[in-house]
């Protein structure tokens, strides 16, 4: 059956969302039309590419997370040298190194840019840091002077992924009007930063399309486990940084998840694993899959559409009238 899937942002957690699509494939559930923040971009982009749960699962397992940790040896003295990149730079590793390992990916795929793929079949989330708004790519590129059938993949995913202060934020360069007085090079840019800032769960972006005569069931993929999450240990204003917003990823959406999508909403415990945690073992990256496989598995085993096209007129259609 048909079905349109949403993933939550949950770092190196990502590998239990490819646990979850292995199970959500093995019942005979094909995935349509997908959406993702942060690493739940990088699992929609792959899904879209044409990617397998296990599939997935082997690339990610393979995948150099330490090498994504990237920034010149210059800035790393102690103490000093991350400080001074994260004023100079806006984040204390570069998002390169990422973004070429997702572009390879895909490429091997013969997927490039959203224009390889269907209309609107693969939606990531972002946030616009400098205008405050949400964006979702690639049609809110346009707004930025880019084509979006021409934008790259990669780059949208490394933007979904740019965790403030951990990564650097990616910019673009504004188009000064000749009205305009001169203005400063700072101010010359657009930051964009981690989707899970405005909405790390965007199990919306497919309500819009209600006017369809046909409704895809909507199933999300939510990473869960917040009373097994370590305390975060605060030594100093990076540190505090980085806690305040793993904190927020943690609680962002949950109200909204819990009063009318439940229904349509695969919780997958996290094992107590933190988002930036990148020094996973082999045997806790198998254990967090797993995790994601059984999740989803015992979702599937109870689910039916016909259920769901009651919940879903009762929970989401109703309150869209109001």
């Amino acid at each position: 059956m048909l079905i349109n899937g949403v993933f939550e942002g949950g770092g190196v957690k990502g590998i239990a969302l490819a646990g979850g699509v292995s199970a959500a494939m093995r019942q005979g559930h094909v995935f349509n039309q997908v959406a993702g923040t942060s690493s739940g971009s990088i699992v929609a982009a792959f899904l879209a590419a044409g990617y397998t749960g296990e599939e997935m699962r082997e690339l990610i397992m393979r995948a150099p997370f330490k090498s994504f940790m990237q920034r010149s040896p210059i800035f790393n003295a102690k103490i000093i040298g991350p400080a001074v990149r994260l004023l100079i730079k806006k984040g204390l590793y570069s998002g390169e190194a990422l973004e070429y390992w997702v572009n390879t990916q895909l490429a091997a795929k013969g997927i490039r840019t959203f224009g390889d793929l269907k209309h609107n079949q693969l939606r990531i989330i972002a946030s616009d840091i400098t205008q405050g708004k949400l964006l979702i790519l690639p049609e809110d590129i346009a707004q930025y002077g880019i084509d979006p059938q021409k934008f790259s993949i990669a780059k949208a995913v490394r933007m979904s992924t740019s965790i403030p202060y951990f990564f650097d934020p990616v910019m673009i360069r504004r188009k000064i009007k000749s009205s305009e007085k001169a203005v400063p090079f700072t101010e010359q840019f657009y930051y964009i930063v981690d989707g899970g800032l405005l909405s790390n769960y965007p199990l919306w972006v497919f309500d819009r399309d209600t006017d369809r005569e046909e409704i895809i069931p909507v199933i999300g993929f939510q990473l869960v486990g917040k009373s097994e999450t370590p305390t975060h240990k605060i030594k100093g204003p990076i540190t505090m940084l980085e806690a305040l917003f793993g904190t927020m990823l943690s609680a962002h959406d949950e109200r909204y998840i819990e009063q009318k999508n439940r229904f349509r909403t695969v919780k997958i415990p996290t094992l107590g694993v933190g988002n930036t945690q990148f020094n996973l073992s082999k045997e806790l990256s198998l254990s967090l899959y797993e995790s994601g496989y059984q999740a989803s598995r015992d979702y599937f085993k109870k689910w039916s559409a016909q259920t769901y096209e009651v919940d879903y007129e009762k929970y989401v259609l109703r309150s869209q009238s109001k």
